[in-house]
């Protein structure tokens, strides 16, 4: 159902696909957050889990970049997973204050046990959208991407940019998603 803001076309169009990528993507979330709880993951600890699983060990910060966590969100996050034996902690030699995370065995096993049904399922989850719609998905969530990262969006009223503090801190963690978008 389209917006019923009072405004212009394009104000209108805009909120309309607003309202829509935030429910599709709040879904998907949603159908991830199902899967991984069936092997007592959040899909904060999976992203940790997966990154190193496939890019090897990775200092902390490099992992809060990499699933869009903050520093202190992942130290929660990689605390729990130390708890549980799936990852370990040390320092890099090189610059005793960065901690390297990687895998345990534990860790390992379970990672491997998790992921072929996870794909099946965000796979599934996809279903419903040709090879050519998932292609088009692709290309315009990039394309939305690239544009905010590089400031090209408006993001105040009249095309100014907000003025009020809180505005111009954007979130860590927005930046980091563009980021991510980005490099899809």
């Amino acid at each position: 159902m389209p917006t019923k803001y009072a405004g212009g076309d394009q104000e209108r169009a805009a909120l309309d696909a607003y309202i829509k990528l935030w429910r599709a993507s709040h879904l998907v979330e949603m159908q991830a957050n199902r899967h991984l709880a069936r092997f007592d993951l959040t899909t904060s600890q999976f992203g940790v889990l997966e990154a190193v699983y496939h890019l090897g060990p990775l200092s902390q910060q490099a992992l809060a970049k990499k699933i869009l966590r903050s520093s202190g969100n992942l130290t929660m996050v990689i605390d729990n997973l130390e708890k549980t034996q799936l990852v370990r902690r040390e320092r890099n030699q090189q610059d005793r204050r960065v901690m390297i995370v990687s895998l345990t065995p534990a860790g390992r096993e379970l990672i491997a046990q998790v992921l072929p049904p996870h794909v099946r399922g965000v796979v599934g989850v996809f279903d419903s959208l040709s090879k050519d719609e998932l292609a088009q998905l692709s290309s315009l969530t990039r394309k939305l991407g690239l544009a905010l990262s590089a400031g090209k969006a408006q993001t105040g009223a009249a095309g100014k940019s907000p003025k009020a503090k809180q505005e111009k801190q954007a979130s860590k963690m927005e930046v980091k998603a563009l980021e991510v978008l980005t490099a899809l």
